[in-house]
């Protein structure tokens, strides 16, 4: 009789050792259902704090509170089995000082039981990112737009558009690296820029908005499967799913109005 072996988790040493392999897939999740679908395939799932305004309804990332992650972070990790499980660090809870950053990161990988963390912010946030790491919390970085900064940016602005600007991404990807984060998020960046900081350090660079020569790629779920209507321009839609929605509703509805449900095969006798 043989015995099967059991399922282990992916980790952020694991996921570190794949720069330059085969690319590492990831997408969001923010629920248990839809994690244990993803969980089939994504090597790493990123509790994102766009929760606020994908399951929240706000307008940006800026109102997310720690509390809300570690929620949707529980429910993740309790839908999954084998992905390695990213828990966003929602602004205002690292920003202050290495020591606060590490109160609340450890806070959530006790109560998530996650097994990294995600942070926002490259030369300015070296000295954290290394505290952390020294400290035994995994990080995964975040560099180029970085929607918790979206107000002093002025908005959801593409980085690199001048070469001028491009040296201050070098930097940041190469502080975060030499600070000990395990691989680092490129959003919102010029095609070429970020093939090149993908050339040049030796973490993986996962991008979304970025380039297919990234290591990897991340996208929000709900964007790739069509229930936001007016999803960014770097999303590709795999799926109809708020047409489909929609369309169930009606039914339903329409079916409820006409006393059609329930139905012989929906009541008991």
């Amino acid at each position: 009789m043989s015995v099967q072996k059991p399922v282990r988790r992916l980790t952020a040493p694991q996921i570190a050792k794949r720069k330059g392999g085969d690319p590492i897939v990831s997408l969001t999740s923010y629920h248990a259902h839809t994690a244990a679908i993803v969980d089939n395939y994504a090597d790493f799932i990123l509790v994102g704090d766009s929760l606020g305004m994908v399951m929240h309804g706000m307008e940006s990332t800026v109102g997310v509170t720690l509390d809300l992650m570690i929620m949707h972070g529980k429910a993740v990790v309790r839908g999954t089995k084998k992905a390695l499980v990213v828990v966003d660090m929602p602004f205002g809870t690292y920003e202050e000082s290495p020591s606060e950053a590490f109160r609340n990161a450890a806070r959530v990988m006790k109560e998530t039981q996650c097994g990294a963390v995600k942070l926002e912010g490259g030369v300015r946030m070296a000295e954290t990112v290394h505290f952390l790491t020294e400290r035994g919390i995994p990080v995964m970085a975040h560099i180029g737009l970085t929607p918790q900064s979206v107000h002093v940016m002025g908005g959801f602005k593409t980085q690199g558009r001048h070469e001028d600007d491009w040296d201050q991404h070098f930097e940041d990807a190469s502080a975060v690296t030499e600070a000990g984060a395990f691989s680092v998020v490129l959003e919102g960046m010029v095609e070429p820029l970020a093939a090149q900081i993908t050339r040049e350090i030796p973490i993986p660079t996962i991008g979304i908005g970025a380039s297919a020569d990234c290591d990897g790629q991340i996208l929000v779920l709900e964007d790739m499967l069509g229930l936001n209507p007016a999803p960014p321009k770097f999303v590709k839609v795999y799926g109809n799913l708020g047409g489909q929605i929609e369309a169930a509703v009606k039914a339903y509805s329409d079916e409820v109005k006409d006393r059609k449900f329930p139905a012989e095969d929906q009541v008991y006798r």
